[in-house]
C-alpha cells in the first residue's frame, strides 16, 4: 500500500538473504532499485531480474566492503550515483559473521567485523548525506542491524558488539542530520531463514528450541523484513527517525517463555 514510485535506492550486501528481501519490496513499491554485492554472480543476476519483472530500473554495484574504507566508500558512492543519479535511500544491509570462540578470537576477524558491520556504513552514509545535502535532498538512511545488538550470545562476541554499535549509530546519526532533512533509522531481524542460516534446516531440534523462545513460534524467511523496510523509507515514517525497529516475532520482549512439558 506504500507508493515509494519516484525513489531510488542503494541497498548494499543485496544479492541474497534479508539484502534481496529488501531490494525486491523496494521495487515492488515503485522504488528504482541498485543492487550491491562483491560480484555479479548468479544470486546477484537472480535478485536483478526479479527486480526488473516489477517494472523499475535496476542495477548493479560491486565493492568488497571489508576492504580500505575510504577507498572503497568513494568508489562505491561514485559508481552508484553514476547509475543512479537520483538515489535517495540507503540501506547499509551489508554484513557478515566471522566469530570464532572469545578465546581464540583476533585482532584481525575483530577488525574485519567492525570495519564491514560499522566503519563501513558509518562513512558510506557520511558520504551520501554530503551529497544529498549539497542537493537539498531528504535522504533517508536504513541501518539492518540484528536482535544481537539487543540479546547476547556467547558464540558472537565481536557480532554481537558491532551490531550493537550499529543501533547507537542509528541515534546518534539521525541526531545529527535530522536538521538536514535526513532521517535515519534501523531494522533489526530476529533468526529469520537465510543462506546464513541454513543450519536451520539441518539442525531440527535447535530450530525448534528457538521457535518455542520466540511468542509467535516462527521462524520465517527473509521476506518478513521487506515491508518494515520499506514503511521506513517512505514518506509514511515521515516523522520516525532514529528508531531500530526489530522484526522478531516478539523474541526480544519475552523474558522468558513457560517451562515445556517435555
Amino acid at each position: 500500500m506504500i507508493d515509494l514510485k519516484g525513489h531510488a535506492a542503494l541497498v548494499t550486501g543485496s544479492s541474497k538473504g534479508v539484502g534481496k528481501a529488501i531490494a525486491e519490496a523496494f521495487a515492488r513499491a515503485g522504488a528504482d532499485v541498485l543492487i550491491h554485492g562483491r560480484n555479479r554472480d548468479a544470486e546477484a543476476e537472480e535478485t536483478i531480474a526479479r527486480c526488473k519483472s516489477l517494472g523499475v530500473r535496476c542495477d548493479f554495484v560491486a565493492a568488497d566492503l571489508t576492504g580500505e574504507v575510504q577507498v572503497t566508500v568513494d568508489g562505491l558512492f561514485d559508481r552508484a550515483v553514476e547509475l543512479s543519479p537520483n538515489i535517495d535511500i540507503l540501506v547499509n544491509n551489508a554484513g557478515q559473521f566471522f566469530d570464532v570462540k572469545y578465546e581464540e578470537m583476533t585482532v584481525e576477524r575483530f577488525e574485519r567485523t567492525m570495519t564491514l558491520n560499522v566503519t563501513a556504513p558509518y562513512f558510506l552514509t557520511q558520504r551520501f548525506a554530503k551529497h544529498w545535502i549539497a542537493r537539498n535532498t531528504s535522504g533517508r538512511v536504513l541501518m539492518i542491524g540484528s536482535i544481537n545488538g539487543r540479546l547476547a550470545e556467547p558464540g558472537s562476541t565481536a557480532y554481537d558488539t558491532s551490531k550493537g554499535a550499529l543501533e547507537m549509530m542509528t541515534k546518534t546519526l539521525a541526531v545529527a542530520l535530522a536538521r538536514s532533512n535526513i532521517r535515519v533509522n534501523g531494522l533489526a531481524p530476529g533468526l529469520v531463514r537465510t543462506p546464513q542460516t541454513s543450519w536451520i534446516d539441518t539442525r531440527p531440534k535447535q530450530a525448534e528450541w528457538i521457535a518455542y523462545h520466540t511468542p509467535n513460534g516462527q521462524i520465517p524467511d527473509a521476506d518478513v523484513c521487506g515491508p518494515a523496510a520499506v514503511y521506513l523509507c517512505s514518506d509514511a515514517a515521515g516523522h520516525v527517525t532514529g528508531q531500530m525497529l526489530l522484526v522478531d516475532g516478539g523474541m526480544s520482549a519475552w523474558q522468558q517463555p513457560p517451562m515445556p512439558k517435555s
